[in-house]
């Protein structure tokens, strides 16, 4: 019988679907992208119609960590977390809610958080109070590449609960960490225990800055929103270290003897941002159009996947969370039940794809959304829209009026379904750090 996984969940942040070459993406001027996310991708499966929980990072996270709708948290309510919540005691994810590093803790895996938290901060949040051994990163949701100060300008990059000042450039950082994790448990190294690590990347998100521009952090230091800078090339370059970084973990799997009963996978938080390729979709953070909540998910484990397979399952954050406690035989806490359901079997090819409803809503502009079979109802800015998403990805022609009954039944759904969750508080805040007076809108 194969032993119980290693399990590595790399994220992403404001990714967009298209960004990287194995969904289409267009090489740079200096090459190919993503070279290593696309070798895992041809290795392994690639979901095309997988999504986020959310279009806005931190209560995506809230999903990720307890493979439940992140409405059922007071702090997910928050579009997103922000700076100002610091102090708060209830805008985090609270230490008593099982968490899937707390729950693979308690069945005898070794945890890591390397990469971004946002899920409140100290004393009354942290990832060490949520089930991970050991963190390294910053606890907000943006930070400098270089001098890792947040949005209010105050440092954040952190060694468990302590203020860590260490040089260098943000991404790199994280991927060396991720290394010497990998490389500290291995067997020999170790108890011999298997280990989850989160690696969850800042990047692409702003301020948009390579290897290269270090003297772009006094630039931004008032404004990490850079809304006078950054390109697509920039952006790319990124993208670029991050793919290299992931490299070097897999390379360090692969010389500790580890990479074979390694489940990796990746994903974004939500879809793209401002230099973002979400190409055919349209709309992006912060939108429940295509664009906000489609993104890539690969899977790589060569003792389990099959090379080179695609799946049109229809997925969210939450439900590889459950995936991953399946596949390391953890159980759920019965006080605390899953809306995330294992992928396993399809990781495994037992079966093809299965019906998965997937339900949204969010308090920016009022939208909802409901995704079931090829059929999506959508309401932004109290306009009701229904669309075959396979035959118009781009969410262009709104069939509600030729299809009324079908609209009135998603409609119904999504109704039932929002009835089943807690309210959206009247004191919840949207965040948005730009708006169309900054860039036209998409």
């Amino acid at each position: 019988m194969l032993n119980r996984p290693n399990i590595i969940f790399i994220v992403a942040d404001d990714l967009g679907f298209a960004d990287l070459g194995c969904y289409g993406g267009r090489e740079a001027e200096f090459g190919p992208v993503s070279p290593v996310l696309d070798g895992l991708a041809a290795q392994g499966l690639k979901f095309t119609q997988g999504y986020a929980n959310s279009p806005v990072c931190s209560p995506t996270r809230f999903a990720l960590m307890t493979a439940r709708y992140q409405y059922r948290l007071r702090g997910a309510a928050e579009e997103p977390i922000n700076s100002k919540s610091k102090g708060s005691t209830t805008l985090g994810l609270p230490p008593e809610h099982p968490t899937l590093p707390s729950l693979l803790k308690d069945s005898g895996y070794r945890t890591a958080l390397i990469g971004k938290w946002h899920l409140g901060y100290p004393p009354n949040f942290s990832p060490l109070k949520s089930g991970y051994d050991e963190f390294f990163g910053p606890m907000s949701g943006g930070v400098d590449y270089f001098s890792h100060a947040g949005n209010n300008g105050m440092h954040d990059l952190y060694s468990g609960e302590e203020e860590k000042h260490e040089d260098g450039y943000l991404t790199d950082l994280l991927s060396h960490r991720a290394v010497n994790y990998v490389e500290r448990m291995a067997p020999g190294a170790a108890q011999g225990s298997p280990f989850f690590l989160s690696l969850h990347y800042t990047a692409p998100h702003w301020p948009w800055e390579t290897r290269e521009d270090h003297a772009l952090a006094q630039e931004v230091k008032d404004n990490l929103f850079h809304l006078h800078g950054g390109n697509i090339h920039t952006y790319r370059r990124m993208i670029h270290h991050m793919d290299e970084g992931i490299g070097w973990v897999v390379d360090a799997l692969r010389k500790t003897g580890q990479l074979e009963n390694t489940l990796i996978v990746f994903t974004s938080d939500n879809g793209g941002e401002r230099f973002s390729d979400n190409w055919p979709l349209v709309g992006g953070k912060m939108d429940l159009t295509e664009g906000g909540i489609r993104v890539p998910w690969i899977a790589h484990w060569p003792a389990v996947i099959q090379s080179g397979r695609t799946s049109l399952q229809h997925c969210m954050t939450m439900d590889w969370s459950a995936t991953m406690l399946a596949a390391a035989g953890a159980k759920p806490d019965p006080g605390y039940p899953l809306d995330g359901v294992s992928l396993l079997p399809v990781l495994q090819a037992e079966h093809k794809e299965f019906a998965r409803p997937l339900h949204w809503r969010m308090n920016h502009r009022g939208q909802r959304a409901l995704r079931d079979g090829d059929w999506k109802y959508l309401r932004v800015d109290g306009c009701d829209y229904l669309f075959n998403i396979p035959n118009d990805e781009r969410e262009r022609a709104n069939l509600g009026s030729r299809q009324p009954d079908r609209l009135a039944a998603m409609r119904q759904a999504w109704e039932n379904w929002n009835a089943s969750m807690p309210s959206i508080p009247a004191d919840a805040t949207v965040s948005l750090g730009y708006s169309y007076k900054d860039m036209p809108q998409r």
